[in-house]
């Protein structure tokens, strides 16, 4: 049986956390973002999908093929 090719998320952090509400501070660090085009990758979920729309202002989502 073949496998099913799993989505990833490629997301930068392309504004400051600075000035943000700490909602969104924590978001971003939860995401695993430190600073400024810093990038990340994560498997393509509805829990990390929820992160994105709260802080999508603040970073750029990129879909790739594993």
């Amino acid at each position: 049986m073949a496998k099913k090719k799993q989505k990833l998320l490629k997301i930068t952090q392309v504004r400051s956390k600075i000035g943000q509400k700490p909602k969104a501070r924590r978001t971003i660090e939860a995401l695993g973002l430190k600073r400024l085009h810093h990038t990340v990758i994560h498997k393509d979920t509805p829990q990390i999908r929820g992160m994105i729309n709260r802080v999508q202002h603040m970073v750029v989502v990129e879909e790739i093929e594993e």
